[in-house]
């Protein structure tokens, strides 16, 4: 597997890709402490944030953006979209892996370019959002340097008014 800069080509791919998973615990707060440690099982359910191809095309050739993408059998399987935030950090906008391609090594490789993008750039660190319901994904996160620095209950509320999503805000400062 490598990763690479993206180009237009690799948005088609990338829609083919199924970026699906499913949610089978949520984390709860207090997020304090060894706040994981505090998940509860839920019925699981499918969760899927759809592909936007129009989305991602403007973080290909940007000055302050970076799409890049990472390959497997000579095809997109995953990216990472980056872009400098106004607080002079990195954000990682969006990240995804098809499912098949999980647990390979592929998210992490991305995470190493995020940070190899960011340092290049002199930002001193990097930040991204995620959701209590995706604890695989607060888990990666943790296992790569990210810490938790924020939460907010009302982020979602707006999309969805009985939500149980906690918008979390982790940080990597190098």
């Amino acid at each position: 597997m490598k990763v690479r800069p993206a180009i237009p080509e690799d948005l088609t791919a990338l829609a083919a890709c199924d970026f699906s998973f499913l949610i089978t615990r949520e984390a709860t707060p207090p997020f304090e402490g060894d706040w994981l440690a505090h998940v509860r099982p839920v019925e699981p359910y499918p969760k899927s944030y759809g592909f936007d191809p129009a989305e991602l095309a403007p973080h290909i050739a940007a000055e302050d953006k970076a799409l890049f993408v990472v390959i497997g059998d000579e095809t997109p399987v995953g990216y990472i979209a980056l872009s400098t935030d106004w607080n002079n950090l990195a954000s990682i906008d969006d990240l995804a892996v098809d499912i098949d391609w999980r647990g390979t090594g592929a998210a992490q490789r991305l995470i190493q370019q995020a940070v190899t993008w960011a340092k290049e750039r002199d930002l001193p660190g990097i930040r991204l959002e995620t959701q209590t319901n995706n604890v695989a994904a607060c888990r990666f996160y943790m296992r790569h340097g990210f810490a938790l620095g924020g939460y907010d209950h009302h982020l979602y509320k707006g999309l969805s008014p009985g939500t149980r999503e906690t918008a979390l805000f982790f940080y990597r400062f190098f």
